[in-house]
């Protein structure tokens, strides 16, 4: 699969516009969702207006949201791991495939630990160790800090490479469920990942609804 390192890639289909997404019709009844009493279209309602999505605070998002937002990142590939850097916050992952067996728990990481290893061209990632405080998607679907991500990156053609995640969270699924999406390399002239900090546009967006408020 070298022919995709230092390739850089941006997400080809967001999780709410167009990705191929496993029903999850089995959703666990939680406590958020008891506690507000309300659907699940006024309770993404509620959670955005009242800025709870961890995007709004400028916190890292997690895997694998982080894989699907609008945001280039770039893939490295050495012979002990596959390094991505994220436009995103300056993110960024490391995925050991020298046989090191996950850290041992419990542990609590924003982007998990992620351990991979081959089977062909499609490189299969092992990833837990969460913190419960990202989501999956701005509607408020969130996992807990016992979430088991198995992910499978896979070479399409030079410039395709086909995602697909498994989630698994006893505490919040009945069943696990899939996700997938293509993802595709950036063939602009010159392009580079950018700087992007959402904890400052966020302290930015603050001020000027303190400011609308004001006046």
């Amino acid at each position: 699969c070298s022919s995709v390192a230092n390739s850089l890639l941006k997400s080809c289909a967001l999780l709410d516009c167009g990705a191929n997404i496993e029903a999850r019709d089995s959703l666990r009844e939680t406590p958020l969702r008891r506690s507000v009493n309300c659907g699940k279209t006024e309770l993404a309602s509620l959670l955005l207006s009242t800025g709870a999505d961890p995007d709004s605070k400028g916190f890292l998002l997690g895997v694998p949201r982080i894989m699907y937002m609008p945001f280039p990142f770039q893939i490295f590939q050495t012979p002990d791991y596959v390094g991505m850097t994220f436009e995103y916050g300056g993110a960024y992952r490391t995925i050991y495939t020298n046989g090191t067996p996950h850290l041992k728990g419990p542990l609590n990481f924003w982007m998990g630990d992620s351990r991979g290893h081959w089977e062909g061209d499609t490189l299969v990632v092992d990833v837990v160790h969460f913190t419960d405080e990202t989501w999956f998607d701005r509607a408020g679907n969130f996992h807990s800090e016992g979430l088991h991500l198995v992910e499978r990156f896979t070479l399409a053609d030079p410039d395709h490479i086909n995602y697909e995640v498994t989630i698994e969270d006893p505490a919040v699924f009945t069943r696990p469920w899939k996700m997938s999406m293509p993802l595709y390399r950036r063939k602009e002239r010159n392009v580079q990942l950018l700087e992007y900090d959402p904890g400052l546009l966020s302290d930015q967006d603050q001020a000027e609804r303190e400011r609308k408020k004001t006046n």
